[in-house]
């Protein structure tokens, strides 16, 4: 499995669909995942430091995970299948739970819960974000949740996708 890094969420135009954005931590590539906007918001909402009065489903889902003793260890995105992402959720006894790899991610941002992806997958879905001439070659390690990091990203995925359309991604969601 390839750990990943969480880079944010962009909302392609004009079809207004949201893409998750995973970076390899110690790699070129990234992937995108088409997913719903509740999960968007759900993600971009909590990267940005907002924090609704009420739990989210999301926040709920932890809770309730907490609340019975366990905690979900890793996020895997496990397979790519016409189209659409498939994910799994990974407890500390070993236990494994399919999960929309949209809704492992919010989670994830949550509890800080590593996100891995299956090399094939990468493989097969993965891209590579051509680098900015003037970035900085030796910024290595930086926290996965790097504001300004991420929004260099994601500033350089949005130049990547306006060279591209939905349907070089599959038509499925995550």
């Amino acid at each position: 499995m390839i750990e990943m890094r969480i880079v944010g969420v962009r909302v392609e135009m004009p079809s207004q669909q949201p893409i998750l954005v995973l970076a390899e931590i110690d790699g070129p590539r990234s992937l995108p995942i088409l997913i719903g906007s509740a999960e968007a918001t759900a993600i971009a909402m909590h990267l940005q430091g907002v924090r609704p009065s009420r739990p989210l489903t999301h926040d709920l889902l932890g809770q309730v995970i907490t609340a019975l003793g366990h905690q979900v260890v890793q996020i895997r995105v496990v397979d790519f299948r016409e189209g659409t992402f498939f994910g799994e959720l990974v407890f500390d006894d070993g236990t494994t739970v399919s999960a929309r790899p949209s809704d492992a991610v919010a989670l994830a941002v949550r509890s800080e819960i590593p996100v891995f992806v299956d090399p094939a997958v990468l493989d097969t879905a993965g891209v590579v974000v051509p680098e900015d001439e003037d970035s900085d070659e030796d910024d290595e390690g930086d926290d996965a949740l790097d504001p300004e990091r991420g929004e260099e990203e994601v500033e350089r995925f949005r130049e990547f996708l306006d060279s591209v359309s939905p349907e070089d991604f599959g038509e499925g969601k995550g």
